[in-house]
């Protein structure tokens, strides 16, 4: 296992653990993904997800509270090229990017083949719903337990929190998607997992309205190429443009230098110290 790395069990093989910024991603592809949340599930098991992509790991890498809010998830994946990149520079690659909006798919599939239910939660009045149908039509035999469209805020007062958290509960669903955005999603998971603790849970950002086909993903070359931001900040540049422009490209572009310099300050380490140069040799 290459240095730095560290393993954490899924229920089989064991994945390496991947510093990216304040964050560790796990070497895990979307299959193995879905593939754990099954075997969990099958033992009885609850758990969640955090996709982190470019602005989670700024956010972590900025607030150590953040940070342990993610590494308190069963899952940490890595969603953003520039966060596979980091982790190819710095010699310790995970099998692939996978995304929010990808595993809302995924898993609702897996879900489906299980007999099991999911439960939708975020997004603008009527996006959930029209999402469940979606996942519904797609995936014969998936169970829509629910899908919320809470106000906006209702996460500010304990009273608002309740009653989203009381209306799981009562659905008990096995699979939870949840688009609020990070970290709200996050913190309202931990609350969701003191009372449904059997479920699965997603932190899917955007995938909700993705699902319901509000707006369409960039292309799998664009994907590839790590020009999806640019994609998305076509979509919609009045609320992505100053966090996508002066926050989370600068980022970007220290977080390669930083695994670029990792990796070569752990070569330096490791060779033999025959093999450095010394500036003279004795005749």
């Amino acid at each position: 296992m290459a240095q730095g790395s560290r393993s954490r069990g899924t229920g089989g093989a064991l994945p390496r653990r991947v510093p990216v910024g304040a964050v560790e991603v796990m070497a895990l592809s979307e299959s193995a993904v879905a593939d754990h949340v099954c075997r969990r599930w099958a033992r009885g098991e609850g758990g969640s997800i955090v996709t982190a992509n470019v602005d989670i790991v700024r956010a972590a890498t900025g607030n150590p509270g953040l940070a342990a809010l993610v590494r308190r998830a069963e899952v940490v994946v890595a969603d953003g090229m520039p966060v596979v990149w980091a982790t190819r520079l710095a010699g310790e690659p995970v099998p692939e990017r996978v995304t929010g909006a990808s595993l809302v798919f995924t898993l609702a599939g897996a879900a489906a083949r299980e007999g099991r239910s999911v439960y939708l939660l975020g997004g603008e009045p009527g996006v959930p719903d029209r999402a469940g149908r979606v996942l519904a039509e797609r995936f014969p035999g998936l169970r829509v337990a629910g899908a919320d469209s809470p106000p906006f805020g209702f996460d500010a007062t304990e009273d608002g929190v309740r009653a989203v958290v009381g209306r799981v509960a009562a659905a008990r669903p096995d699979l939870v998607l949840v688009g609020l955005g990070f970290p709200r999603q996050e913190r309202l998971i931990e609350r969701l997992r003191r009372e449904v603790p059997l479920a699965w849970y997603l932190g899917c950002g955007a995938g909700i309205p993705m699902a319901a086909g509000d707006f369409q993903r960039a292309s799998a070359a664009v994907q590839r190429a790590g020009a999806e931001w640019l994609h998305r900040l076509l979509l919609e540049p009045r609320r992505l443009a100053r966090r996508y422009l002066l926050h989370d490209v600068p980022f970007a572009l220290r977080l390669l230098a930083g695994a670029l310099r990792r990796r070569l300050t752990g070569a330096l380490r490791r060779r033999p110290a025959t093999a450095r140069f010394t500036g003279f040799r004795e005749s």
